[in-house]
């Protein structure tokens, strides 16, 4: 009976053992906990929403990236502009080399104020001091066009400052969900 009792102690040990470490590998390389700060992703992402992030996927155009600048300031933003591609906007519109590209994401924000635009004109051929973002890099914007510090303010991130891409935020409770 005794060693019953040992060998089922043993047993959920190790259990419990490989759950921590299970828990400690996917909380510190697939999914990352990270409190947002500031308001420049607003209605997407809130001040103090708690995100979790993500380290392993390809990144697309209008997926929302954490990245580290130079300066050791830790951004979030949305991914505008991809390697190679010439962005601009006019009157509210985004051009992708020339096309438009709808930003359903932006939902009732983005509605046209008469000279009140969302997003000011500009073109990424003055901003960057060349016309397309240069490879390995992106051009990104706060959702809160107005009030974001974003690629307008300190030109493209290389991919070698992005941490991860935003999934999931899961706390407060009321904003649960994917983002998007």
């Amino acid at each position: 009976m005794r060693e019953r009792i040992i060998e089922v102690t043993l047993y959920w040990l190790k259990m419990i053992v490989l759950a921590g470490v299970l828990v400690f590998l996917i909380r510190g390389f697939v999914f990352i906990p990270m409190k947002v700060e500031g308001n420049s992703m607003a209605k997407t992402l809130r001040q103090n929403d708690q995100i979790v992030y993500e380290k392993f996927s390809q990144i697309k155009r209008f997926d929302v990236i954490i990245f580290k600048l130079s300066d050791g300031n830790t951004y979030i933003k949305r991914v505008i502009g991809m390697p190679g591609e010439h962005i601009q906007y006019v009157d509210d519109e985004l051009l992708v080399n020339g096309k438009r590209v709808e930003e359903d994401f932006l939902g009732q924000a983005k509605i046209k104020r008469s000279s009140n635009q969302y997003t000011t004109n500009f073109d990424t051929a003055e901003i960057l001091s060349q016309k397309e973002i240069p490879k390995d890099s992106y051009f990104v914007l706060g959702d809160n066009r107005r009030l974001s510090k974003d690629s307008r303010s300190f030109g493209e991130i290389p991919s070698s400052q992005i941490i991860g891409k935003a999934r999931m935020v899961y706390y407060p409770l009321h904003d649960f969900g994917l983002i998007r």
